[in-house]
């Protein structure tokens, strides 16, 4: 950690944008798309969480998508943090903040069925995607068609990954559950 004592920016500053961004259109953005980041982040380490304790028939399919789709999520993040950082604000980053600031709750640490932790996935997927659809509107109507473009891409890939994820989810399976046949 380091020693320095100088802050450059404060975490919720909002400072003055080359892209000429009204400040007070970009705080109500930033304070937008640092919701977003920190849920992100928790779905982020929940699909994580859930590629390492996947277990079963269906592991390998499973363990690769989950493998990918933090993945999908891990570079929505990138792509959130860059923006904020480009408008002006500081991206979300401690664990305090994120934990403070994250709308979606993350599943404890007990490993649970490969059903159940897909269902509590679709949970949080259904929350971001509500809340990406959300600020892709405020983003639109405050004029800032960049970040309302950079969401809309975000939701495209959150949208899929969660119909994926509903695929698994459907009862009609060559496996069956164990003491049925």
């Amino acid at each position: 950690m380091s020693t320095e004592k100088t802050v450059r920016k404060e975490y919720g500053e909002v400072e003055e944008n080359a892209l000429r961004l009204d400040d007070e259109k970009a705080e109500q953005i930033v304070e937008a798309l640092n919701d977003d980041l920190a849920d992100t982040f928790v779905l982020y380490h929940q699909l994580r969480k859930h590629h390492w304790n996947v277990e079963g028939a269906e592991f390998r399919d499973l363990h690769i998508f989950l493998g990918e789709a933090a993945e999908n999520a891990e570079e929505a993040a990138d792509q959130l943090a860059e923006r904020l950082q480009a408008i002006g604000g500081a991206p979300v980053s401690s664990m305090p903040n994120l934990s403070e600031r994250a709308g979606v709750d993350h599943e404890d640490g007990d490993v649970y069925s490969v059903r159940t932790s897909l269902k509590n996935d679709m949970e949080i997927y259904g929350d971001v995607i509500e809340s990406l659809r959300e600020h892709v509107e405020l983003a639109t109507e405050l004029g800032d068609h960049a970040t309302a473009e950079i969401l809309r891409q975000i939701l495209v890939e959150t949208e899929d990954d969660a119909h994926h994820i509903d695929h698994y989810l459907e009862d009609d399976t060559l496996v069956f559950e164990t003491g049925s046949e």
